[in-house]
């Protein structure tokens, strides 16, 4: 079994893009004079979060100002003006959509019993979330579901000093773990998993069946790719990893480590 297991949290143990796209469909339902189908300005919102997201992620601007980025962005496709002001902006974000947003956020049911499953287990692994997210709201999040006391550490590149991939070895250094010892489980074939891999830990992909980003279905993986299709699923996988790689280095044969 592995020292430490780090999991992804927005479409891993919370469901994002659903509440992203529930909240900005109730905006945009409210807006008499939106300059596009409801659909259109859906996606547009969407692909507006990613953009600047990447910003915040990069060091360009702080979480609040990639809010900000967003809003004045999309304002003159719901035909409304753009405030100067950064404090209306401000005020926009929380009465218009995170009051919503929060309300909108779900938790998997297959969390809390992969999680007390591996709490349960005899010298179990140490469990951390590794999230690119902002440490304020990740944490809301999983205190609204009960989850923070499953795990060790909450990690953010606040308190890393970087993102995802970088973010991997560092969150190892925090977590005083080596990465052949820690696993990442994510939805995100390439970042999650792919990335992690590349930085010496055992990434095991997470397919709800569809890609976070476009919603569409889920990308082709390599057969040597571990996968599991439900988080309860994810403690019998890591133990059949394990006794599977003990067996084949009994034998001379070499496994990357669970």
């Amino acid at each position: 079994m592995a020292d430490v297991i780090f999991f992804d949290l927005d479409g891993t143990l919370v469901d994002h893009r659903s509440a992203v796209l529930e909240t900005i469909g109730q905006v945009v339902r409210a807006a008499p004079n939106a300059t596009a189908p409801l659909e259109e300005l859906v996606t547009s919102w969407w692909t507006l979060e990613g953009r600047h997201m990447r910003e915040y992620l990069a060091g360009q601007c702080s979480f609040a100002e990639h809010h900000r980025r967003r809003v004045r962005s999309f304002l003159p496709m719901l035909g409304e003006p753009v405030p100067e002001d950064p404090a209306l902006l401000d005020a926009w974000i929380t009465e218009r959509y995170l009051t919503a947003f929060e309300k909108s956020w779900r938790s998997y049911p297959d969390v809390r019993p992969c999680l007390e499953t591996l709490k349960r287990l005899p010298h179990g692994p140490r469990l951390a979330v590794l999230t690119n997210g902002d440490p304020g709201q990740q944490r809301a999040k999983l205190a609204r579901f009960g989850l923070l006391e499953y795990f060790e550490a909450v990690l953010t590149p606040t308190e890393l000093g970087t993102a995802k991939p970088a973010a991997y070895a560092a969150a190892c250094r925090w977590m005083r773990t080596d990465p052949a010892r820690a696993v990442n489980v994510g939805d995100m074939l390439e970042s999650d998993v792919n990335a992690a891999s590349l930085a010496g830990l055992t990434g095991v992909w997470l397919d709800r069946g569809i890609d976070f980003v476009t919603g569409e279905p889920s990308p082709a993986a390599e057969e040597t790719v571990l996968r599991v299709e439900r988080l309860t699923d994810l403690p019998g996988r890591l133990s059949f990893t394990e006794s599977t790689r003990r067996h084949r280095s009994s034998s001379g044969v070499t496994t990357p480590p669970a």
